[in-house]
């Protein structure tokens, strides 16, 4: 049985910890990766990370997912407001998946206002810093009905 989430981050995404730390924090993908990791473990699932600003890229990773992956977690950058693709290849492989973003991209520029994919995702979370990665796991997860792993909550 399938037992791994893909976490994809797009364009830009790779320099975060550097770029614009008073808009995007100062965590870096790394630290987010890992954070992702070791939430998805508490479920008892594991976790793939893959990061290009490349579309295509994206787009294949998202295909791949579909053999093996029980949904996704994205951060599209700025694909989310532009790229049809992205949204068709979420539609396409029908794995359940959540949006996220470090900002509230609704309290920013207007052009960041409307999101290509969150009509074929499951869920949006925005504006919760490095969070909101979390936030988006653990609702997939949720969603895919699988509960955490009792001997990671024991003592909590």
């Amino acid at each position: 049985m399938r037992r791994e989430l893909l976490l994809l981050h797009g364009p830009n995404l790779n320099l975060l910890g550097t770029r614009e730390p008073d808009v995007y924090g100062t965590t870096t993908l790394a630290d987010i990766n890992a954070a992702c990791e070791q939430t998805a473990s508490a479920y008892g699932v594991g976790l793939r990370a893959v990061q290009s600003n490349h579309e295509g890229a994206l787009v294949d990773a998202l295909h791949d997912a579909r053999g093996w992956a029980l949904g996704v977690v994205i951060n599209a950058g700025a694909y989310t407001h532009t790229s049809i693709a992205l949204r068709d290849a979420i539609s396409a492989v029908k794995l359940p998946t959540v949006e996220v973003h470090l900002s509230n991209v609704h309290a920013r520029e207007s052009f960041r206002h409307q999101s290509m994919i969150a009509p074929v995702c499951v869920g949006v979370v925005a504006g919760f810093g490095w969070r909101s990665y979390i936030l988006g796991v653990e609702a997939l997860l949720g969603h895919l009905g699988i509960a955490r792993d009792a001997l990671s909550t024991s003592g909590q």
